[in-house]
C-alpha cells in the first residue's frame, strides 16, 4: 500500500478481520468494509481470490450498510 501512504496496515488487517460487509465479485476478488474509528470514514479492502493477497484499499465515500 505504498501508492496510498495514508493507509495503515493495522487498519486493514482489522477491516479483514472485523468486516461489516462482504462482498464476492464476479471476478473472485473479495470487498470488505469496515469503519475506521480513528479517520471517521469506512475502509474498503479488495482480495484476490485467494482470500489474502490486498488487491486494493481506500477510503469508501459511498458506502452505505
Amino acid at each position: 500500500m505504498r501508492r496510498r501512504s495514508y493507509l495503515k496496515e493495522d487498519w486493514i488487517e482489522f477491516v479483514l478481520a472485523n468486516p461489516l460487509k462482504t462482498e464476492v465479485q464476479a471476478n473472485g476478488r473479495i470487498r470488505f468494509w469496515a469503519f475506521i474509528k480513528e479517520a471517521d470514514k469506512y475502509l474498503r479492502v479488495v482480495v484476490e481470490a485467494d482470500g489474502e493477497t490486498v488487491h486494493n484499499a481506500f477510503f469508501d465515500r459511498g458506502f452505505k450498510l
